[in-house]
């Protein structure tokens, strides 16, 4: 296929956490708000003046002082903000907010805040406490640690406005964003998709750590380029796979997945699309914060969500992406020491696999996976055991 116009400008995008979109609107005296977890509400971080970068290490190369401070059992992804921090990487940073997603990115933030790794005078940190489960109760206090961690600390700090018209400014501009992605994403369920997953994750990433009013002409060309794109007349993968499971902001990743011939369709993990790009529809007459925090803790897939409803669900949602995208496989992958996601790779993979009847693969990898051998073997292996079972008549 036609490689895409702005591909390798996304890619080099990714390749900083200050890119050159991210300096333009500080420029323009726009607050950075840092955020480390789907659980924080982007679309609040959204509002006029302000705008937020979800945390990445790119090119992360030693993990020694990270180490240093967090030990050597908590995950790479912890390690390698916190080591981003200390060579400060994070200075142009206005705030950071936090969740009490997991024990381990928590324990990061507050040695950020501890080693004063930012210099800026008004410089603050906020953690939330988010619900362990979705029900009433769970919303009300989601609400509450929203409005006052987030939209009073934003009015008092910065002096933005917060009311019910910026709050639906923002979720309408938030909701462009997602539209653009979603259309893309339609793509991925052609027989012969026109766009690869490694593409798709590129562009979806890059809506993660840019202000997204700036990217959002890039992103509608190339959504128009797409729909115009021919597929190469043969498909050159030889099989189908979601990919599911804890944090992916490595772009060699998806690439080592795609290079061992499965073509990633559906991203369900942690910066991906699915639910991570679901658009957010308000009612008129309601309380538009409740609405706003309501659609993240239904919309969650989360393993932190507890509550039993919430835990069949995951499994019920990953079978229907992989129905719905066609996926021949499930690549199951877990970071090294990532608790919440160790325990739902052991059980998601076990339903997915018994009781859906899809073929699973599960990997426990490092936050940068670069040219792993090892998992290239694996995937490889996976895409023959495949093909296997479609020779032999069915999944099982």
């Amino acid at each position: 296929m036609k490689d895409l116009k702005y591909l390798y400008y996304f890619e080099n995008l990714l390749d900083n956490a200050e890119n050159e979109l991210v300096k333009k609107a500080e420029e323009e005296g726009r607050k950075c708000i840092g955020t480390v977890c789907y659980q924080t509400p982007e679309v609040l971080m959204e509002l006029p003046g302000l705008f937020p970068v979800r945390l990445r290490a790119p090119r992360t190369g030693s993990l020694e002082m990270g180490t240093y401070y967090l030990t050597s059992f908590l995950c790479e992804y912890s390690r390698a903000l916190l080591e981003r921090a200390i060579e400060g990487g994070y200075q142009f940073l206005d705030c950071l907010i936090a969740p009490d997603g997991c024990t381990m990115i928590n324990r990061c933030v507050e040695n950020m805040e501890l080693l004063k790794i930012n210099e800026k005078e008004d410089f603050f940190y906020k953690y939330l406490e988010v619900p362990m489960k979705d029900d009433d109760n769970a919303l009300t206090m989601y609400t509450g640690q929203c409005r006052t961690k987030m939209l009073d600390a934003f009015r008092d700090h910065f002096g933005i406005d917060t009311s019910d018209d910026a709050l639906r400014k923002a979720v309408a501009d938030y909701n462009r964003v997602c539209d653009v992605i979603n259309a893309i994403g339609e793509f991925r369920k052609e027989e012969n998709p026109r766009i690869t997953g490694y593409e798709f994750h590129i562009i979806c990433m890059a809506t993660y750590v840019c202000p997204k009013d700036l990217i959002l002409g890039y992103l509608e060309e190339t959504l128009e380029e797409i729909r115009n794109r021919v597929p190469d007349e043969k498909n050159h993968f030889r099989a189908r796979v979601e990919v599911v499971g804890s944090e992916i902001d490595d772009v060699d990743m998806i690439k080592l997945i795609e290079d061992s011939g499965a073509l990633v369709v559906a991203d369900r993990f942690c910066y991906g699309s699915l639910p991570g790009r679901h658009r957010i529809d308000l009612k008129e007459g309601e309380d538009v914060l409740t609405q706003i925090c309501a659609h993240y803790m239904h919309d969650s897939v989360c393993p932190r969500q507890m509550n039993l409803e919430k835990i069949n669900r995951r499994k019920a949602y990953v079978k229907e992406i992989a129905d719905d995208y066609h996926a021949d496989g499930i690549i199951f992958e877990q970071m090294k020491f990532c608790d919440p996601w160790a325990y739902e790779r052991m059980t998601g993979s076990y339903i997915l696999r018994e009781e859906y009847g899809y073929p699973v693969l599960t990997i426990d990898r490092p936050y940068a996976v670069g040219n792993s051998g090892q998992i290239r073997t694996r995937v490889q292996a996976f895409v023959e055991s495949m093909e296997i079972k479609k020779i032999q008549g069915g999944r099982r």
